[in-house]
């Protein structure tokens, strides 16, 4: 299936215009000055410091596949090219790297799912935008172990490894949002695979509205803003799974109780796609939070490593700009 939707889409569409077809700009407000000065800091601290091999090998995180499409992510958020202009390069080497980590037989990318989901999400973001079949290839595969995955595990859902039976919310959303971003892409992602991915947020939702890690009780704010972004991409924004969260994070605030640059990646995507105005509110404290924290080179620093965490605040500000297709409402 995806095969044919990509002969389609270069048959309709002349290359040149593949890349602006989807990462044309959507509605918005103008992107605040502050933030694209930021915002180009820390894309200079990312092309300056890459490895020829398309990593960055600052520290373990930095070579791992999923944090390499996390900044693959951070490239494209910005609406820069991977066929040309001057981050052209830094794309096509990461993206390189990432479909070499992935295992041509079982379709598995990097040694964890938090690996394969996240680097799965930059493929679907990426696939149409170069004119490279293997990435469309590579993101089928990549799709089959994610729904062969969740088939085999007893919470329809996914922990640390594919073979893994038992779960948690953090992998899960991972996986989950991944593969919104297929579907979108044009792959064929079942909706019972999706609605089942939900019903786990459900089991695991606590009395307060926020969601545990492996089952009710213990809620915190990255995880709830997970849940949160998964139940509005499914379009369940009227179940009282969603409402329960979305209120859980509006009492909380911005404050992350846990894993700082975990939850400003996911906290604006989940507001966005729910409360526009609580994003707006949310999107002027986050900025200059974000200010204050980014060092003189334009990068951040954070526990999961330097490119971790300034991918992820690259990506925190990315709805500024709103050129992904996961990042459209």
């Amino acid at each position: 299936m995806i095969k044919l939707f990509f002969i389609f889409a270069l048959m309709v569409l002349p290359s040149s215009i593949l890349g602006q077809s989807i990462f044309g700009k959507t509605v918005g407000d103008p992107v605040p000055p502050q933030v694209e000065k930021m915002y180009k800091k820390g894309l200079e601290y990312l092309v300056k410091n890459q490895q020829p091999n398309g990593t960055w090998g600052s520290d373990y995180y930095s070579r791992e596949p999923g944090v390499v499409g996390l900044a693959i992510l951070a490239l494209l958020a910005h609406g820069e090219d991977p066929n040309y202009g001057p981050y052209a390069s830094t794309i096509k080497k990461s993206i390189d790297y990432v479909l070499k980590q992935q295992n041509s037989s079982t379709g598995m990318i990097g040694s964890s799912m938090y690996n394969h989901g996240f680097a799965t999400l930059a493929l679907a973001e990426v696939y149409g935008a170069v004119t490279d079949p293997k990435v469309g290839i590579a993101l089928e595969k990549a799709v089959k172990l994610l729904l062969s995955s969740q088939a085999r595990n007893p919470y329809n859902s996914w922990r640390y490894s594919p073979s893994g039976r038992d779960a948690d919310t953090t992998a899960a959303g991972a996986c989950m949002v991944a593969l919104f971003a297929a579907r979108n892409a044009g792959v064929g992602v079942p909706q019972d695979a999706l609605n089942k991915g939900m019903d786990y947020y459900k089991r695991c939702q606590s009395s307060d509205g926020g969601f545990g890690y492996t089952s009710p009780g213990g809620s915190n704010t990255p995880r709830t803003a997970i849940g949160t972004l998964v139940y509005a991409l499914g379009k369940r924004k009227t179940s009282k799974v969603w409402k329960g969260a979305l209120g859980y994070l509006k009492k909380k605030g911005y404050d992350s109780d846990h894993y700082y640059y975990y939850y400003v990646y996911y906290a604006p995507q989940a507001l966005f796609q729910s409360d526009i105005e609580e994003w707006k509110k949310w999107n002027k404290i986050n900025i200059k939070a974000l200010a204050s924290r980014q060092s003189p080179n334009g990068a951040w620093s954070g526990s999961h490593g330097i490119v971790f965490s300034t991918s992820s605040a690259l990506l925190s500000l990315a709805l500024n700009y709103r050129f992904l297709p996961i990042y459209e409402r």
